[in-house]
């Protein structure tokens, strides 16, 4: 697997697909069909997608040979990485995927000289919670965000430290 950064509009429209099958797969048991589509529509449309970039923040594709399988979206901010999104293809879980994609956060995050990784995660999305305390996040607290149109996002707040090198 390699990770390519998005920042041709063919990379921004493979986010917008890969986010549209996996977000309605996995989210919609979990929220519900109208919270999905709005969070489609506000957050991980081409134009969302595009004004998230222009405010900081990154965005790479997680490629199988040359083939998308996942995407993540980050932001370096003063003290931490925040990793914002991270999803892979349903048929492409647990082909260590994520665990690649957690090497290059935590070596991109040395390199910007930050020792923590932190994300949100949905309270009841226990598949993604687990595989987060696999790699080693600890939850650290928990937070509701109001999203608008009645819609809110509860989630715990997961941080992993990561060990300074000698």
């Amino acid at each position: 697997m390699t990770i390519q950064d998005v920042t041709e509009e063919q990379d921004i429209t493979a986010v917008e697909t890969l986010a549209d099958v996996i977000w309605r797969e996995h989210y919609t048991s979990i929220i519900g069909e109208a919270q999905v589509d709005y969070m489609l529509r506000t957050f991980q449309s081409k134009k969302a997608i595009k004004k998230q970039i222009e405010d900081g923040a990154s965005y790479y594709l997680m490629m199988d040979v040359d083939i998308p399988v996942g995407y993540m979206s980050l932001y370096l901010q003063e003290q931490l990485l925040f990793l914002s999104k991270i999803y892979v293809s349903t048929s492409k879980r647990g082909q260590g995927h994520a665990s690649h994609a957690l090497s290059f956060l935590e070596q991109l995050a040395i390199d910007n000289g930050m020792y923590t990784i932190e994300l949100t995660v949905n309270k009841y999305n226990n598949l993604a919670i687990t595989a987060y305390e696999r790699m080693g996040f600890m939850n650290s607290g928990s937070v509701v965000q109001d999203i608008g149109h009645g819609f809110v996002m509860d989630d715990f707040v997961m941080r992993k430290s990561i060990k300074k090198e000698s």
